[in-house]
C-alpha cells in the first residue's frame, strides 16, 4: 500500500509555470506506475500524464504535450509534474495517483490517490 501527498498548489498568469510534487510513503514505491490526473469544476477527472516504474516510459494527454513533464525519483519516493506555458484551461485540482498495473491512462485502474492540489491559471 502507498500513501500520496501532493504539494505545489498555486495561482499563476497564463504563460507561467508551476511545479507539483507528490510524496509517497509505504513500501516498494518503484514498482508503482505513477500518474497525474486533474479535475476542473463540473468536469470528470481526466488523465494528464503517467510514468513507468523506473521512468523509462512516459505518456501525456494531447492537451499538455510539449508543455508538461512528469518525472520521478525512486530514492526520494517522489513524482513531479513540471507545468510550463500554463493556460486558463489548465485550471483544476491536480491529483497524484498510483497503480501496480503497467502504464495506463484509465482513472479506475489507479488504486491510490492523493488529496489533490489546486492549480489556478488566470488569463
Amino acid at each position: 500500500q502507498v500513501q500520496l501527498v501532493e504539494s505545489g498548489a498555486g495561482s499563476v498568469q497564463a504563460g507561467g509555470s508551476l511545479r507539483l510534487s507528490c510524496a509517497a510513503s509505504g513500501r516498494s514505491f518503484s514498482i508503482y506506475t505513477m500518474a497525474w490526473f486533474r479535475q476542473a469544476p463540473g468536469k470528470e477527472r481526466e488523465f494528464v500524464a503517467h510514468i513507468s516504474w523506473y521512468g523509462s516510459r512516459t505518456d501525456y494527454a494531447d492537451s499538455v504535450k510539449g508543455r508538461f513533464t512528469i518525472s520521478r525519483d525512486n530514492v526520494k519516493n517522489t513524482v513531479s509534474l513540471q507545468m510550463n506555458n500554463l493556460k486558463a484551461e489548465d485550471t483544476a485540482v491536480y491529483y497524484c495517483a498510483a497503480t501496480l498495473l503497467r502504464a495506463t491512462a484509465v482513472t479506475r485502474e489507479y488504486n491510490y490517490w492523493g488529496q489533490g492540489t489546486q492549480v489556478t491559471v488566470s488569463s
